[in-house]
């Protein structure tokens, strides 16, 4: 494989957007379509190809707009369909694709498909959703807990059944057993295909096949199982996403790329490449290197550098000759990636450069998202009611519920939470970071004053403008695109180290992990330095948190 021949998605930068929190126009406290237009020229000049916008469908935001109520429909919190096109419009102008989120495990319970399914059992849609009458002592169908807590099954007095939500009670699970909810998803997929959208990316696919038998699973401390655990993955999906590429992704030039946190690099084959799905695929092993047994945030476990190394690669080799990978740090599910990576007290501007530095030299597809190319960090309310995130809110009461005090459980939520990633982005030292002129809908994290687009712009020595050096660079070298990965220095705990080669041509990525000056191998001193982001580089030694792109 050579740069020449990839497509174009292979060879850009992804940005997310998380518009709610991007840009609001209207000083209604909450960013929309019109503020993502009026910033292309910035994220075409941050070498972007490409924008993942989450989802602006109508939606009772219970879960900030997964909670969809209408699929081909923009919700007038962002703007209109005509502002849609026009974003489409002036992106194409500048090179960028719209690629847009696609949540199909779930719709909201106000979607007009469940308000007709939960009337009575004999509906047109009445299996749409996923029904099941109560055990004989009225309690529900299994012992499955949802994703954000509590029972995955509600009560509904019409129907007199439960219905099952892998998520909030106010995201029903549809039922992709039924052809006609197939057929209704990928015509809502195809309505945006014909928009000029760039590619979708799949919001939590691995749940859409629900086991053929549903009993109880193994309880945790709660009394309950999780569905991720009962069936996340499930033998038969790939049949329902067979159909799906067939049916929306073949015969357009487009990308896809599929959330899936329960995959396994060795599976990765059935998912992505030539007998695959999707053409990239989110997983989480490096993300969620602190949580191999499942993500309860208040049973993190400590990690080491050659455990992230080890995780990173093992994907990098699984799509080695079949299928690409998309290499990413944060995304809106995520805290910081300075935070999540690095102990507390690290400078947040080193661990950036360090992340960034290998985020744009891996092989792959970049993701960056909003406020990583500034060095974003986490925020510490003082309550739990600041928080907006419903997932928070969930892990909250689980953890008092196994004897945290509050106290104890609000630091985890600080950790972990995912309106970390949410904040208003940061535009300028103004009021609300120049965000809105009205009151934001999450607060402004406390530190835009000094961590702002605005500033670092002015900033040679920023984290946006190494980004942009990174960027760059990867433009002009090949090698950086199309060439092969392999892992250096696999045992060593303070260095992460890879090299790119491509047609006799290599570079060669170093960095420092540790907060301590680190000695390079001999074979690294001797070449030249194409990048850093230390001023008055040792060619012998890294210092704490130092990043150097090397020429091989």
């Amino acid at each position: 494989m050579t740069a020449e021949n990839l497509k174009w998605w292979q060879k850009t930068i992804v940005y997310q957007i998380y518009p709610k929190s991007f840009q609001d126009t209207t000083g209604s406290g909450t960013g929309d379509l019109n503020g993502v237009t009026q910033h292309l020229d910035y994220l075409k000049n941050l070498g972007v190809g490409a924008i993942w916008l989450t989802p602006v469908y109508p939606s009772p935001q219970v879960d900030n707009g997964y909670d969809i109520s209408n699929y081909t429909e923009i919700d007038s919190a962002y703007g209109t369909m005509k502002d849609f096109e026009n974003l489409i419009a002036e992106a194409d102008k500048r090179g960028i694709k719209i690629v847009m989120d696609l949540v199909f495990n779930h719709s909201s319970d106000k979607h007009e498909w469940f308000l007709e399914s939960k009337k009575n059992r004999t509906n047109e849609k009445a299996d749409w959703y996923i029904w099941r009458d109560a055990k004989p002592d009225g309690t529900p169908p299994t012992n499955w807990r949802g994703i954000f807590g509590g029972s995955a099954w509600t009560w509904n007095e019409q129907r007199q059944q439960y219905y099952l939500h892998s998520f909030a009670k106010e995201q029903p699970d549809l039922n992709w057993e039924n052809p006609a909810v197939r057929q209704a998803l990928f015509d809502a997929a195809n309505f945006w295909l014909k928009k000029g959208v760039g590619g979708f990316r799949i919001d939590a696919i691995v749940y859409i096949k629900k086991p053929a038998e549903f009993k109880d699973g193994t309880p945790d401390s709660d009394g309950l199982a999780s569905v991720h655990d009962v069936y996340a993955n499930t033998a038969g999906i790939l049949d329902f996403l067979h159909e799906f590429k067939a049916k929306v992704f073949d015969g357009h030039d487009i990308f896809t790329v599929g959330e899936a946190n329960s995959v396994k690099p060795e599976e990765l084959k059935f998912w992505v490449g030539n007998d695959g799905v999707f053409d990239m695929l989110f997983e989480f092993s490096h993300v969620n290197i602190m949580f191999p047994d499942g993500e309860a945030w208040h049973k993190p476990q400590i990690w080491k550098l050659t455990d992230l190394k080890k995780v990173i690669t093992e994907s990098q080799k699984a799509t080695a000759q079949n299928g690409w990978y998309p290499i990413y740090f944060e995304n809106h599910d995520k805290p910081r990636s300075v935070n999540h990576f690095f102990p507390q007290g690290t400078d947040t501007v080193k661990a950036a450069k360090v992340l960034a530095a290998i985020l744009l030299t891996m092989r792959g597809t970049p993701f960056i998202f909003e406020g990583e190319e500034l060095g974003f960090t986490n925020v510490a309310w003082d309550s739990i009611e600041s928080y907006n995130d419903i997932g928070s809110h969930g892990q909250f009461q689980l953890m008092l519920q196994e004897g945290l005090t509050v106290s104890k459980a609000l630091k985890f939520v600080h950790r972990f939470s995912r309106d970390n990633a949410r904040t208003p982005m940061q535009w300028s030292d103004k009021k609300n970071a120049g965000f809105s002129t009205g009151t934001p809908w999450l607060p402004v994290n406390e530190n835009y004053k000094t961590v702002n687009a605005e500033i670092e712009e002015k900033n040679s020595d920023s984290v946006l403008n190494w980004y942009r050096k990174l960027v760059q660079l990867r433009a002009g070298h090949a090698e950086l695109i199309g060439g092969d990965y392999k892992l250096l220095l696999p045992d060593n705990e303070e260095i992460f180290a890879f090299s790119r080669s491509l047609n006799g041509n290599t570079l060669i990525t170093a960095v420092n992990f540790s907060n301590e000056k680190v000695a390079l191998p001999p074979d690294f001193i001797d070449k030249k330095i194409l990048l850093d982001s230390e001023s008055g580089a040792d060619k012998n030694i890294l210092k704490p948190f130092e990043a150097r792109i090397l020429q091989g």
